[in-house]
This record gives C-alpha cells, structure tokens and sequence, in this order.
C-alpha cells in the first residue's frame, strides 16, 4: 500500500475505474450473447437484440474497452448472423 496521499488516491481511483469498466464490459459480452442466443433459437426480438448489441458494442468502443478493429469485426459478424 502507498505512503503519499496522491498515491493513495491514485489506488482508489483506479479500482473504481477497474470496477466501472469490468462492469460495461461484462454488459458488452451479454448483450451480444443474448443476441447470439435469441438468434439460435428463432426468436422474435432478435432485431431489438441486435440495436442493443450494436449499441453496446459502440459503447464499449467509445469508452476504449475495446479497439476500434474488434468493434467493426463484431458488428460485422452480427450483421452477417442477422442476415441468415
């Protein structure tokens, strides 16, 4: 554990921010699930699941969660599985 103030501060502040962003990452990888998984099963929300899946995905992008190629390839391939 640090001795300087700001270093205590610093530690603080970055498990919050490691918490904040393990939390809209996990909401990222679900929505996409669940639209994988409604996809599987004929569903008939899967264009809802798919806007929320897409907009996590852009989500998780803004916030650098993930990069701007891993977006573009996963909206690809749930695009693609939409069209099937």
């Amino acid at each position: 554990m640090p001795i300087i103030k700001s270093a205590i501060e610093r530690v603080k502040t970055n498990e919050k921010a490691q918490r904040r962003n393990a939390a809209q990452l996990s909401a990222y990888r679900t929505a996409v699930k669940k639209f994988e998984k409604a996809q599987l099963a004929g569903a008939d929300n899967t264009k809802d699941l798919y806007i929320n899946a897409i907009s996590a995905i852009d989500r998780a992008k803004s916030k650098g969660l993930i990069k701007a190629n891993k977006a573009s390839r996963d909206k690809s391939r749930l695009t693609a599985k939409l069209a099937k």
